[in-house]
């Protein structure tokens, strides 16, 4: 298994230096674009698309356009956010395979020209708004393996997915390739064996009527460090590799992948303040510790336990004991572990700072508008 990456001396200098007001994101802007190297030496004939909803904070779209990423954008804000930072349109790709039509119509007017799509209806749409643009059929998956699964919503099964690449011929549309998504954090590398050979024989079976695939986007899913070790993304790569060797021998299409938690996860620490810590007994050995963020201040990966993030207490050492952690807000949903398993210091008190680490994806923009009136989390960079 990977070792844990060390604690970040950039973010450590921050907070060190600065009194920051509580909670706050941080982000390690060196780190994510070392990650980025790392991904490209593990699979260096892959084209690599940020999925920028992870985390779109300007610096790191700027520091992974300069050096050659491109993006995968979800909406028309997302798409306006990367122009608007000079992102060239040929460099995004609409990959959300539901969109409205006006957005469609507007990122088409940008220049855009790859989109996605999982049924005839946004078939359809793309056809009427985008002419003759390029499009990709989304492959349903599982997302077994996977701590945060993608399956269901997004995806179609492989004889819709070849109903749909034909009939973009006839809607005068390009058929260009084929994606999947085995599923957020995915602790597998052998999960991507089943939609690649799935893949080839789609390229195969529309090759017989006459179309010629571009392009097999394998979606993202590599992992962050959380609570429990992950593979090297080494190990990610020479599986994948294998994989595509298998299954479409030496000529293979254009491959692309969409990372975006392994690129900005272990690059962001959130710091958090305690609030309050309790008891529900005088004979409960369990406390409850409630931080100043919460399910709705950026941590929604924690529903339903999926992400299982890791916690440092500055200035603490005290025995880990076992607590429940909650949110600051009203909502009896704001409690993030109640029954994975989570410790800190028992000198932990009221006003101490916690950081959260490995934070740095799907929480700044998961952080809602203002729940309780409390303001969304605010991210800076080291």
């Amino acid at each position: 298994m990977h070792l844990r990456p060390a604690f970040s001396a950039r973010i450590g200098a921050v907070l060190e230096r600065t009194a920051l007001a509580s909670p706050v994101l941080v982000m390690d802007v060196a780190a994510v674009v070392s990650r980025y190297v790392d991904l490209q030496r593990a699979l260096p004939d892959a084209a690599i698309y940020y999925a920028a909803k992870a985390n779109p904070l300007p610096e790191i779209i700027r520091a992974l356009a300069e050096i050659g990423s491109s993006f995968d954008v979800a909406s028309g804000p997302e798409i306006a956010h990367c122009l608007a930072l000079g992102i060239s349109p040929h460099r995004l790709s609409f990959g959300h395979t539901v969109k409205k039509a006006a957005a469609v119509a507007d990122a088409y007017a940008a220049g855009i020209q790859l989109f996605s799509c999982d049924s005839v209806g946004e078939l359809e749409k793309i056809a009427r708004h985008a002419p003759g643009a390029n499009v990709s059929v989304r492959l349903l998956t599982n997302g077994h393996g996977a701590e945060w699964p993608l399956s269901r919503k997004f995806g179609c099964e492989w004889t819709m997915a070849r109903d749909l690449l034909c009939h973009a011929r006839t809607l005068d549309l390009v058929p260009y390739g084929v994606s999947f998504h085995v599923g957020s954090q995915q602790t597998d590398p052998g999960q991507w064996e089943a939609p690649i050979a799935c893949a080839a024989e789609l390229f195969q079976s529309v090759q017989a009527r006459g179309i010629r695939l571009h392009s097999l986007n394998l979606g993202g899913g590599f992992p962050a460090h959380y609570s429990a070790p992950v593979l090297p993304i080494t190990e990610y790569g020479a599986a994948i590799a294998q994989s595509l060797f298998r299954h479409f021998g030496r000529s293979q299409p254009q491959i692309v992948v969409e990372p975006g938690r392994f690129l900005v996860a272990d690059a962001g620490i959130i710091q958090a303040e305690v609030v309050l810590v309790a008891r529900k007994s005088y004979d409960d050995d369990t406390r409850w510790v409630y931080l100043d963020c919460g399910k709705f201040g950026g941590l929604a990966e924690t529903m339903d336990e999926a992400i299982k993030y890791r916690f440092r207490v500055p200035g603490r050492s005290g025995r880990p004991t076992p607590v429940i952690l909650a949110g600051p807000t009203c909502d009896s949903a704001d409690i993030m572990y109640e029954r994975t398993p989570c410790y800190l210091p028992a000198d932990l008190q009221a006003g101490d700072r916690v950081q959260i680490l490995s934070a740095g994806a799907y929480t700044y923009t998961y952080s809602s508008v203002g729940f309780n009136g409390f303001a969304p989390l605010r991210a800076i960079c080291a």
